[in-house]
C-alpha cells in the first residue's frame, strides 16, 4: 500500500498544471489573445461604444427607466456616460482625462447618485481602466501599471458557473478588493466584482462622504454576447449591479442593463469629450 501511495504521488507530480496552478500572467496572456492578435489590439487607438440601457431598482424601492449610454476612450483617457430622459435626474458621467478624474452630479440638487459617489470615492476603477472592461482602450490588463499585482484565484464557481479568477491588487484601491473572472474555455473577461467594507466615520468633505456613507458596497460588472468585428472580439451586453448596506441598516440594489448597438474603432474624438459637461 505504501508503494502504491508513492506511485500515485509521483504520477500526480508529473500531471499537467491545473487551473489553480496557472499563473495570473498566463491567464492575462490568454485573455488578451481572446480579444484579438497583438497587432489588431495595437491598431486600436480610440474606441467609441454606444447603445441603450435599462435601469431598475431591485431592492430598497421600486421603479425603472430607460436611457442611453456611451463609452469613449482614447489611449489612457476615458468617458463613461449614462443618460436618462429625466429633468430631475440627469444620469452619470465618469471621466478621466489622463491626469485626473471628474464625476458629474446626478441631479438638480447637485448630488452624486449612489454609484456616482462610489466611483468618486474609489476613482482608481476609472483611472486604472477597470470600469467598462475591454470596452475601452484603457483596459487595465492591456498595459497594467507596474504597481499593480495580480494573483491567480484558480477555478471558482460563481453563480453556478465555473470561472478562472484573478485577484487585482493596487495600492490605489485602499480597502477595496477587486476580483476579475474569465471564461475557462474562451478566456474572455466576463465579470468583475468590487467590494468595500468600511467603518462609520465622520465625513468632512464630499469625497469623504462618498467614501463613508455606507458600511458595505459591492459593484458587479458582467459582460456577454461577444461579437467579432475588424479583428476584435468585444461584448455587446454590459450589465452593472450596485448594492450598498447603509449605516441605518437598509440595503439597496440597483441594476443597469446596457446593450452596445454601435462599436466604432479609431473614431476621431475631440479633446473636449474628456471633460465633464
Amino acid at each position: 500500500m505504501r508503494y502504491l501511495v508513492m506511485i500515485c504521488l509521483w504520477i500526480a507530480a508529473l500531471s499537467p498544471a491545473t487551473a489553480a496552478d496557472t499563473k495570473a500572467e498566463d491567464l492575462v496572456a490568454q485573455h488578451l489573445a481572446s480579444i484579438g492578435t497583438a497587432e489588431a489590439r495595437a491598431a486600436v487607438k480610440s474606441l467609441a461604444v454606444q447603445g441603450t440601457l435599462r435601469f431598475k431598482i431591485v431592492v430598497g424601492g421600486a421603479g425603472d427607466t430607460s436611457g442611453t449610454w456611451q463609452r469613449l476612450s482614447q489611449d489612457r483617457k476615458s468617458k463613461f456616460v449614462m443618460k436618462f430622459g429625466n429633468d430631475k435626474w440627469w444620469g452619470e458621467q465618469f471621466v478621466y482625462d489622463g491626469d485626473k478624474t471628474s464625476f458629474a452630479m446626478a441631479n438638480l440638487a447637485h448630488q452624486w447618485s449612489s454609484i456616482g459617489g462610489f466611483a468618486a470615492g474609489q476613482d482608481s476603477i476609472v483611472k486604472e481602466g477597470l470600469l467598462g472592461g475591454v470596452l475601452g482602450t484603457t483596459w487595465a490588463l492591456q498595459n497594467p501599471d507596474r504597481r499593480v499585482k495580480l494573483g491567480s484565484l484558480g477555478r471558482k464557481k460563481v453563480d453556478g458557473r465555473e470561472l478562472d479568477g484573478i485577484d487585482y491588487l493596487s495600492k490605489s484601491n485602499g480597502n477595496m478588493t477587486v476580483k476579475l473572472y474569465f471564461d475557462p474555455e474562451t478566456h474572455r473577461h466576463v465579470m468583475t466584482v468590487y467590494s468595500v467594507n468600511r467603518s462609520a466615520n465622520v465625513a468632512h468633505t464630499d469625497i469623504e462622504n462618498a467614501r463613508q456613507q455606507g458600511l458595505h458596497f459591492t459593484l458587479e460588472e458582467r459582460f456577454s454576447d461577444f461579437q467579432t468585428d475588424n479583428g476584435l472580439t468585444l461584448p455587446r451586453q454590459y450589465d452593472l449591479r450596485f448594492s450598498q448596506e447603509l449605516q441605518n441598516g437598509t440595503t439597496t440594489i440597483y441594476d443597469w442593463a446596457m446593450t452596445a448597438e454601435k462599436v466604432l474603432q479609431n473614431p476621431n474624438i475631440a479633446p473636449a469629450n474628456f471633460e465633464v459637461k
